[in-house]
C-alpha cells in the first residue's frame, strides 16, 4: 500500500519522504511505521493481507469490522496472530 511501510530508526526513506512516524511494537519487535496507519493498512504491509487474523492492540481484540478505521498510535503494541491448519 503506497505510503506504508516498516523502517529502522535511521530511514533513509523516511527522511527523503519527510513522512512523520510513529514507533509500535508489532509481535514484540519494535517497528517505525508512518503516522495514520491503519490495522488493514499494517497488515497489507506485513503481508496477512489475505489471512485470518486476529489483532490486538494494547491487550483489546480489534474486530476485523474494524481494521479500516482503527488507525495506530505511537507506542501502541500489536499482535498478529494466524491460525495454522493442520491437526
Amino acid at each position: 500500500m503506497p505510503g506504508v511501510f516498516f523502517c529502522a530508526r535511521s530511514c533513509p526513506r523516511a527522511r527523503r519522504y519527510n513522512a512523520p512516524m510513529l514507533t509500535i511494537q508489532l509481535n514484540g519487535e519494535a517497528k517505525q511505521v508512518q503516522a495514520s496507519t491503519s490495522v488493514a493498512a499494517l497488515l497489507e504491509a506485513a503481508g496477512y493481507a489475505e489471512r485470518r487474523v486476529a489483532v490486538e492492540i494494547n491487550r483489546e481484540i480489534v474486530p476485523r469490522s474494524l481494521h479500516r478505521e482503527r488507525v495506530l498510535s505511537d507506542g501502541d503494541r500489536v499482535e498478529i496472530v494466524h491460525a495454522l491448519g493442520g491437526g
